[in-house]
């Protein structure tokens, strides 16, 4: 059975915050060319993905704090972060206005599947590198295709197989429901257990389709639970999955609960949902979590919360979008580094494709970014985790590629 969760259409026109508008008059000095850097980058400051503009906001401080420290290469870095409202109309225009205004040598980090789809075109005939896009949509990193558009991420669907791998190998004849955002991003993850579990399929008993802005989620997971289900799938964001987590609890359902590695966040989604409820949750990381005391005395994490209380002072220093966008600056820090006097477009290609074993610093061990000019995807393995009420449990070995169309049982 399918049920299509209510779809919410809101026409929004996109603005610039107040967080992103400081962060442009805070990051707009003009220099000449060859005494800057200039990088140009689209968030969600507002509207219904404004929680990961915590990404942005991070990369910015992360760029002030390589300023202060003398730049890269004897340049300074100016970074151009603009608010598209997660609307890909508002992208395109907003990206056009970053290349041919501000002229940036390179478009990285933008957030979301939709923006960076739009601009895509756009900015492999201008030749300008896109890299390192927000988005785990392999449509991202088609080397042959779009050679100037580079993911950074493990892919979705790729991390959806985990799951269904994970499901064969401890659940084979147990009984499945998933609850999915209704958008590219839902979907790739949701198609990634599709394609692991093959025949396995059969033992979806219901799937539901939910928008962003779905007020309908308790409807949703009293479907579920009536289906009488073994385990539960959530691919969402962090604000729904605490929801989400909350409800099954108070319904006093306690399935096999597996959430997508954007949801895997103590501080955004376990602890608001009760860590007593959320205690057991599966889930699939590359990142290590600032809200898991586990990375108390990582010297690493050290050095983030330094970073933080210095260059980005923020109510919370325990946001995962955060680390996220942390870690993808530095990914491009060292790109840029590697770029030395010549910081000609075709040359930040060159060294964004020449990555040999890189890891950032706030990655999982044994996480490492590799690519080559026929392999766009940096970042392609994750850990299998479980939260036991305080704590993120990895299990398993470092997990590179996940089997399709499981076997039949």
């Amino acid at each position: 059975m399918r049920v299509i969760g209510r779809m919410l259409f809101v026409s929004m026109i996109a603005i610039a915050s107040l967080g992103a508008m400081s962060q442009q008059q805070q990051h707009s000095e003009q220099l000449p060319s060859d005494k800057e850097i200039r990088i140009g980058n689209l968030m969600p400051y507002s509207g219904p993905l404004s929680e990961f503009g915590a990404i942005g906001q991070a990369e910015a401080a992360y760029f002030d704090m390589i300023n202060a420290r003398g730049g890269i290469n004897g340049r300074r870095i100016r970074f151009i972060t603009r608010d598209d409202n997660s609307d890909p109309a508002s992208a395109l225009e907003l990206t056009r206005n970053l290349v041919e205004k501000d002229d940036v040598h390179v478009m990285f980090g933008s957030f979301g599947t939709p923006g960076n789809l739009a601009t895509r075109w756009y900015l492999n005939e201008k030749k300008i590198p896109q890299l390192f896009v927000a988005s785990g949509d392999e449509e991202l990193s088609q080397a042959r295709a779009f050679p100037w558009t580079m993911g950074w991420q493990p892919s979705f669907r790729s991390e959806g197989r985990i799951y269904a791998n994970y499901i064969q190998a401890y659940y084979p004849r147990k009984k499945i429901v998933v609850l999915w955002q209704n958008d590219q991003f839902g979907r790739q993850l949701y198609k990634g257990i599709q394609e692991g579990l093959g025949d396995l399929n059969r033992h979806v008993l219901v799937d539901i389709a939910f928008d962003i802005n779905d007020e309908h989620l308790e409807g949703h997971v009293s479907i579920l639970k009536r289906a009488g289900a073994d385990i539960f799938v959530f691919l969402g964001v962090p604000s729904t999955a605490s929801k989400v987590i909350k409800l099954a609890a108070s319904l006093k359902w306690r399935p096999v609960f597996i959430v997508n590695d954007a949801s895997a966040t103590i501080a955004n989604a376990m602890a608001p949902a009760g860590l007593e409820n959320s205690a057991g949750v599966i889930s699939a990381a590359f990142l290590k979590d600032p809200s898991d005391p586990a990375w108390k005395d990582d010297p690493a994490m050290k050095e983030w919360f330094t970073f933080m209380d210095r260059y980005h002072q923020v109510e919370s220093t325990n946001s995962s979008a955060a680390v996220y966008g942390y870690a993808a600056a530095e990914a491009l820090t060292q790109v840029l580094k590697q770029c030395g006097d010549d910081l000609s477009r075709d040359n930040i290609m060159r060294q964004a494709a020449s990555l040999r074993d890189y890891q950032p610093s706030v990655a999982l061990p044994n996480i490492r970014m590799n690519t080559s000019p026929e392999r766009y995807l940096p970042i392609r393995q994750m850990r299998l985790v479980q939260f036991d009420g305080r704590s993120w449990q990895p299990f398993g070995e470092v997990i590179e590629t996940a089997f399709t169309e499981g076997a039949a049982r």
